[in-house]
């Protein structure tokens, strides 16, 4: 039997990006201006991606804080325009995370990320998650952000997993579940945020906690 793999999306679904983006927004501009500018930030940084599929994730970052402090009239304080880069290895991980994957690694499950990053956050970020995944796949050293479909073309010349031994989980509809659904993978939608119900993905939980059972059911042992 083919070994049976779980994708991972890594920042919004193991990691609290929200909470790390919204924190240093508010470090930077204030309470005031931080939620505002949080949604702003999400509009922003898949256009820059798309414009610029070889930049690093850093440069991302960095060129996103520039524009949202530029459009809202904020000056960034001097020597933070890095600000976001820097503060993403100390992002919080979810509750449910560790046990959620240690328990789909314990029922034999394969675990990887694909994630629209760089090779040196995300290392940070698997120390904090607790987990070493034995395949991560980041933008900045395949040039492609998701939603394009480098990361599971790459994952899969890496791998050789199959469709039908392979799910993908995330938080977003955008970046993920869409792309990954296109392309034939069976996905379970992380619904951290309370959206409304949507057919694309084959599962749905709020968190992790059910996740091992999910798989199973998708890809029996």
């Amino acid at each position: 039997m083919a070994e049976r793999w779980a994708t991972f999306d890594c920042y919004g679904t193991l990691v609290d990006w929200n909470g790390g983006i919204r924190t240093e927004l508010e470090r930077l501009f204030g309470v005031e201006h931080a939620d505002a500018l949080l949604p702003r930030f999400h509009e922003l940084e898949p256009e820059i991606q798309a414009a610029n599929p070889g930049a690093s994730y850093r440069e991302v970052l960095t060129i996103a804080l520039e524009r949202l402090a530029a459009e809202a009239g904020l000056p960034v304080p001097e020597g933070e325009t890095s600000a976001l880069a820097r503060s993403l290895p100390t992002w919080p991980v979810f509750e449910d995370v560790l046990d959620g994957l240690e328990e789909a690694r314990r029922r034999g499950w394969q675990l990887g990320i694909l994630s629209n990053t760089d090779r040196d956050l995300i290392d940070a970020s698997m120390v904090v998650i607790g987990i070493a995944f034995p395949v991560a796949i980041v933008a900045g050293e395949i040039g492609s952000y998701k939603p394009a479909p480098r990361h599971w073309q790459v994952f899969r010349e890496q791998t050789g997993a199959t469709e039908q031994s392979h799910v993908h989980v995330a938080q977003s509809l955008f970046h993920d579940v869409e792309p990954a659904s296109k392309l034939g993978i069976q996905c379970i939608w992380i619904n951290r945020l309370g959206e409304p119900e949507d057919p694309r993905p084959a599962r749905t939980l709020p968190d992790l906690s059910g996740l091992a059972d999910a798989l199973d059911e998708l890809v029996p042992g």
